[in-house]
């Protein structure tokens, strides 16, 4: 494995995952709150992941970003037909009732290692690092108190995320971007850049459409670990 010099990491899956007890209250609160149909529980769970799932596709296949109240209110809608007076929604109230609840059932931490190898890689100060997530249900602006909260927070030089951004891996322009970011800090070849993720299309194959390196990690059974030469040794065994 090669060493780098600048370091960017998609977030979900990659580096931390969804507390399952957060998706779970969250269904819960659509299902007293926002069903006037009376459907049952496990039919807004199907809902919600069918939203997620589109959403993510179509971000993917665009582009572009459709942001997280959008979704909320696409949940809501199907929940009730089709037939649900959306412009009577508090979409600020919901988003921030959510954003509550994520704080409530946090996001885990990937894998127990990974702080350390953050950690190892910022300890180089010839290594930049960053977040490149594209972004559903959960804004940028609350992942990154999540990183904060988790304290992974000071291991990033930067963090761009689709929301904020309103384009979605693996859209070339949304990595231009970081490639202008990390310029803003010093000049590195693209051959010493890689693009760390679980999602082959929007992370490997994006990272790659932009002309620099991707690796892909957790999916396909290779941990984050493996990013670094001789890291398990020098981490672990110490």
């Amino acid at each position: 494995m090669e060493i780098y010099r600048h370091y960017s990491f998609d977030l979900w899956l990659t580096l931390i995952k969804s507390n399952p007890l957060f998706k779970k209250q969250r269904c819960r609160i659509f299902h007293q709150q926002y069903n006037a149909l009376n459907k049952p529980l496990d039919e807004v769970e199907f809902i919600f992941r069918q939203v997620d799932l589109m959403c993510n596709n179509i971000n993917e296949a665009t582009g572009k970003n459709i942001d997280a109240e959008e979704m909320y209110l696409m949940v809501i809608s199907q929940l009730n037909d089709n037939k649900a007076g959306l412009h009577d929604i508090d979409i600020h109230a919901l988003y921030l009732q959510m954003e509550t609840l994520l704080f409530e059932f946090m996001p885990l931490i990937y894998s127990p290692d990974t702080p350390e190898i953050l950690a190892h890689i910022k300890e180089n100060p010839d290594c930049t690092t960053n977040i490149l997530s594209n972004t559903g249900f959960i804004k940028g602006v609350t992942l990154r108190k999540v990183l904060k909260t988790l304290n992974i927070e000071p291991y990033f030089d930067f963090q761009l995320y689709s929301d904020e951004a309103g384009l979605s891996k693996p859209n070339t322009a949304f990595f231009r971007l970081l490639l202008d970011q990390v310029a803003a800090f010093r000049s590195i070849p693209a051959n010493q850049i890689v693009h760390i993720g679980d999602n082959i299309r929007a992370d490997i194959w994006g990272a790659e459409m932009a002309g620099i390196q991707g690796f892909q990690v957790n999916s396909n059974n290779i941990p984050l670990v493996k990013l670094i030469p001789d890291a398990t040794q020098h981490l672990f065994f110490a």
